[in-house]
């Protein structure tokens, strides 16, 4: 493919031209009713949508360079609105709709955003974060059903609808560097401010052409329910479909009960899924149907070693692993090559190792942190923005350092073992959360499960006592000590939660990874939430 359909908006043109009414893209939403409803983009509605939202973002003084952000889920107008920036050159900034209060007002004002295309169901938000926010010129209202009243504003604030449809459409791509920015992917800030990853049109093009190394053909259907908002969802699969042609269908947002009738009803055959999105789909109630679905393969980033074999023959599918990060990065573990539970190998064009913290390769089953670089020994490009230091300490001496700790066995195969800083010790024993939630999630009354850690009781060094936070399955009562009796049938007494925590929900961020600060926040506060084994034997013998 030419190099300057490494441009996102070279490449829908070229489409358009040459395959304008191919069914490319199909956005579903489930009703009120419980039914599916969906709309549909072609490469031409792209091109032609790209071309009069790029003449709105000029109107609006947008210049190239200039960043906006997207905080809507996955509806058509997202697509829409990265063929525009690209069309304009300018940079969009994708903000999780759920994202609200002190972190949504950190993302607009750091990021410099200077206008903001926001759904109606995520103004309310964005409004209560103005005045934190002095970059902001403009607002453009995604209609999500009926077009209300819009609310009184200090800044311009109008209809996207209507905005795009009074603009002179433009037609010339002002991107035709792939090394210029293309967007702001910031991290998950799962333990602090998130930062702002500058990510390239090249960056898109890579990843958005890994389709042939995982199985991908053109007789497949994609589909995904995670965010556009995230690297997983955008560049993996949408990128992926735009590049190869491939019919994609898209959630609105993830759904675990509903996915497979989705799947089945479009005839998705191939879909993405990341470790917390697993656990909830194993958790859901067995049906008698379920392997009866037309998937073949399961894209799976942290598919937990204890479901693997289970979630396969459950659903009659191949599970891909693979790993990696919106920075960079990669392994594969094509279905029957490698063990279970391992992330894979590098493809031919990175190398990788794990190295202690003197950067000395480990031994071969000895743990330390997972690095890259490129096959020819250079390191990949990591910019985030205003923060060179950090940029420097991802890149350091070369290597792209991951943050993961994870070994290697005799043949080479790599294994994730836990985030650096964010492993559970629990009296002197690795606790891996993914075969705690494995369990935790068979429990009867158990939809959704998280575990994590927090400082020991005990009070020594490095150690922590294991949460398990649950969601209780509507229409169950949860009974906590239950609960407890089930893990203790089924797990090590050194597995066992030291805490469950009852929540309405787990937080998570776009790629549907728990927020731990969050649970924690609620685990200080909400006591009345938080039982031990301990606690409810004592509250059985006053009774």
């Amino acid at each position: 493919m030419p190099e300057y359909q490494a441009i996102l908006a070279n490449l829908v043109a070229a489409r358009a031209t040459d395959r304008p009414d191919d069914e490319l893209l199909t956005f579903v939403h489930i009703d009120p009713d419980g039914k599916l409803q969906d709309e549909s983009r072609s490469y031409a509605d792209l091109w032609r949508n790209g071309q009069q939202l790029a003449g709105a973002l000029q109107a609006a003084g947008m210049q190239r360079g200039d960043n906006f952000a997207l905080v809507i889920q996955n509806h058509p107008e997202f697509v829409d609105a990265m063929v525009a920036s690209s069309i304009c050159g300018t940079v969009f900034v994708p903000i999780d709709p759920r994202t609200r209060g002190d972190k949504l007002a950190y993302m607009l004002d750091f990021a410099d955003c200077r206008g903001a295309i926001v759904a109606d169901y995520a103004l309310p938000s964005v409004l209560d974060v103005l005045d934190r926010a002095p970059s902001l010129e403009w607002l453009w209202v995604l209609s999500s059903d009926a077009m209300a009243a819009l609310p009184e504003c200090t800044l311009p604030l109008e209809w996207l609808v209507e905005v795009a449809a009074s603009a002179t459409p433009v037609c010339d791509v002002a991107v035709q560097d792939p090394a210029e920015p293309m967007q702001m992917l910031f991290t998950s800030g799962t333990t602090g401010d998130p930062k702002a990853i500058v990510a390239a049109y090249a960056r898109f093009d890579a990843v958005s052409s890994i389709g042939p190394l995982v199985g991908l053909t053109g007789d497949d259907r994609l589909y995904t329910g995670l965010s556009l908002t995230h690297a997983n969802a955008q560049l993996i699969t949408l990128g992926n479909a735009l590049k190869m042609g491939i019919p994609c269908v898209i959630s609105r947002k993830f759904t675990k009960s509903r996915l497979w009738d989705i799947c089945r009803r479009y005839g998705c055959t191939f879909f993405n899924l990341l470790g917390g999105m697993t656990t909830a789909i194993y958790s859901e109630p067995q049906k008698p149907d379920d392997a009866d679905n037309p998937v073949r393969r399961v894209l799976s980033a942290g598919m937990p070693a204890s479901i693997w074999d289970n979630f396969a023959r459950r659903f009659d599918v191949e599970i891909f692993e693979f790993y990696g990060a919106a920075e960079g990065g990669m392994t594969f573990n094509p279905p029957g090559e490698g063990p279970v539970g391992s992330i894979g190998k590098p493809p031919p064009t990175l190398e990788g190792k794990v190295v202690d913290e003197d950067d000395k390769e480990v031994p071969t089953g000895e743990q330390g942190e997972i690095v890259f670089r490129n096959a020819d020994g250079s390191c990949p490009v990591v910019a985030y923005f205003k923060n060179p230091d950090a940029s420097a300490k991802k890149t350091r001496d070369g290597w792209l350092r991951m943050g993961d700790i994870g070994h290697r066995d005799a043949e080479g195969w790599y294994y994730f073992d836990y985030r650096s800083g964010g492993g559970i010790r629990h009296n002197g024993d690795f606790i891996n959360p993914g075969f705690v939630e494995k369990v935790v999630a068979e429990h009867k009354a158990v939809d959704d499960v998280f575990v994590y850690g927090i400082e020991a009781a005990s009070g020594v060094p490095g150690e922590k006592d294991v949460i398990a936070a649950v969601v209780p399955l509507a229409g169950e009562d949860l009974d906590v000590s239950d609960l407890f009796a089930h893990c203790r049938a089924q797990l090590e007494s050194n597995f066992v939660p030291t805490y469950i925590q009852v929540m309405d929900e787990i937080p998570k961020t776009a790629s549907e990874k728990p927020q731990e600060r969050f649970c924690l926040e609620h685990f200080r506060t909400q006591l009345q939430s938080v039982f031990t084994e301990q606690t409810l034997k004592q509250k059985e013998n006053k009774s």
